[in-house]
């Protein structure tokens, strides 16, 4: 792919990246404040990370499709609807598998074990940090500022769901 070509699709990289790392985390978070279980935990966020990913990339694919229908024009700037939909749909899963990580590894490395819920705090604040920046770069915005923002935006979606996960807990068993 071209430079150019590479660039065109950025911002669906980003849309997905962005949205996979937070509503993953907000699975980890929420089931993490209900108390359940790690393997519960791996499954939940395998089933939004794959479920999600699948349905932000066809409804990505839907929208830029029917605009350029909507167009009917082919112009060599249009985006090309399946490959917005495979930019959207890899970049929830990689990035979005993030908040997984140590959840997934704890049981082949036993020092996670004890603080993979931390652990998955830090990646996916790293994981905000990086998407935000690019995003920023995409946009034209200052770098930080986007970091900063996509981190308190995903921090507060994940506290959401570990509140209503830890309020609710008790009907879980």
């Amino acid at each position: 792919m071209k430079r150019g070509t590479e660039r065109k699709y950025l911002p669906e990289f980003v849309y997905g990246a962005t949205d996979g790392t937070v509503t993953t985390f907000a699975v980890v978070a929420g089931a993490f404040g209900a108390s359940l279980s790690p393997a519960i935990i791996i499954i939940l966020g395998l089933a939004n990370l794959f479920g999600d990913g699948f349905s932000m990339a066809i409804s990505n694919y839907l929208s830029t499709k029917s605009q350029k229908e909507l167009s009917n024009r082919r112009s060599p700037s249009q985006k090309i609807p399946k490959r917005t939909a495979v930019a959207t749909f890899f970049s929830f899963v990689l990035v979005g598998a993030i908040p997984l990580l140590s959840f997934v590894l704890a049981p082949l490395i036993p020092a996670i074990d004890a603080h993979k819920f931390l652990y998955s705090v830090i990646l996916t604040a790293i994981a905000f940090l990086a998407v935000g920046a690019v995003k920023g770069e995409v946009v034209g915005k200052h770098r930080l500022k986007s970091a900063l923002e996509t981190l308190l935006i995903g921090g507060i979606a994940a506290f959401i769901a570990f509140l209503v996960g830890y309020l609710l807990k008790g009907i879980a068993t």
